[in-house]
């Protein structure tokens, strides 16, 4: 039987897209209509799993008027929702599309300022499920008023309840997590190098650096992700390396998202890790084909699938 997903959002967002002929100062810019689709890692998760067919629950904190609309895009999206509710609005993000140069703006706002109440309500939330999920997929930033470790707090008591917890954030929450040793993080390399404080310039020094993690007991797993050169997967007894496929480019938002979905549908419904990786690295690279912050779709992930070839290298 397919494990359930339970994907946790402690800073949520709607995501606004659109496009311009140029970014200009001062001027009036005349934007093309707007999007609207409900955002933040956890949110963009579960959107890629819903895709994929999988059941899931996305555990998410809304506020204001915004947070009732954001309610409603994710569960228009078919995502069977629990929301736990802060005073404040949930913020919007905003990604502009500059058509004469191919550029994206992406301006992303901070969020609201969580009260203690309302963490501990969202913690509780995403551990209290039974039976328990066979992962909680803990993803994005962690707004004001949320402590450091909060993400260790989430990899504790998800374990204690039977689930792998998988992490997607950066800085200090990263960090903070690696004090619970969740299953996988998936690190950027910028996310890798901040984490460790090392240059990471070839490609020894990101495995050895990710060895190193997982040998000091921090994580079980490292999917580090290389943008146009692929990703590296290490565990505690192996290592691979996977090329990206080569795409145009409309939109880097959600690659990684997309990547942390597919690859946790695969794991959850029983695939190797590597095949799981090779699908967390071909939905990425879908990823980038849809404009906006539309995600990859199952029906690109498979079409560039027998592009990408995971080698064990260790």
């Amino acid at each position: 039987m397919t494990a359930k997903i339970v994907t946790l959002t402690m800073n949520p967002s709607i995501d606004v897209s659109t496009s311009v002929g140029e970014v200009k100062p001062i001027h009036k810019l005349r934007c093309a209509a707007g999007h609207r689709d409900p955002g933040g890692g956890g949110i963009n998760v579960a959107r890629v799993v819903r895709r994929f067919g999988l059941p899931l629950t996305a555990v998410y904190v809304i506020g204001g008027i915004s947070g009732k609309l954001l309610q409603r895009l994710v569960e228009d999206a078919g995502i069977d929702s629990q929301v736990i509710e802060t005073p404040d609005e949930t913020r919007e993000d905003f990604t502009v599309y500059e058509e004469k140069s191919g550029n994206q703006f992406r301006f992303v706002m901070p969020g609201p300022e969580l009260p203690e109440a309302v963490w501990k309500a969202a913690l509780e939330a995403v551990t209290a499920f039974d039976p328990a999920p066979g992962f909680i997929v803990a993803s994005g930033s962690l707004p004001h008023g949320v402590p450091e470790d909060f993400y260790a707090r989430v990899v504790e008591a998800g374990r204690k309840a039977g689930a792998r917890v998988v992490v997607d954030t950066s800085g200090a929450a990263l960090a903070g997590a690696l004090s619970a040793r969740p299953f996988m993080i998936k690190p950027s390399l910028r996310e890798l190098r901040e984490l460790t404080g090392a240059p990471l310039t070839d490609e020894a020094s990101m495995i050895g650096a990710a060895r190193g993690l997982v040998a000091e007991g921090k994580v079980e797993t490292v999917a580090l992700t290389l943008g146009e050169d692929g990703a590296l997967l290490v565990t505690g007894d192996a290592v691979w390396r996977a090329n990206a496929p080569k795409v145009k480019v409309l939109s880097a938002v959600g690659a990684g998202d997309s990547f942390v979905g597919a690859m946790v549908c695969a794991l959850s419904e029983g695939m190797a890790i590597s095949e799981a990786f090779r699908r967390g690295v071909a939905a990425g690279s879908a990823a980038l084909l849809a404009a906006g912050t539309e995600l990859c779709q199952p029906k690109d992930m498979e079409r560039l699938l027998p592009e990408v070839k995971a080698s064990k290298i260790v």
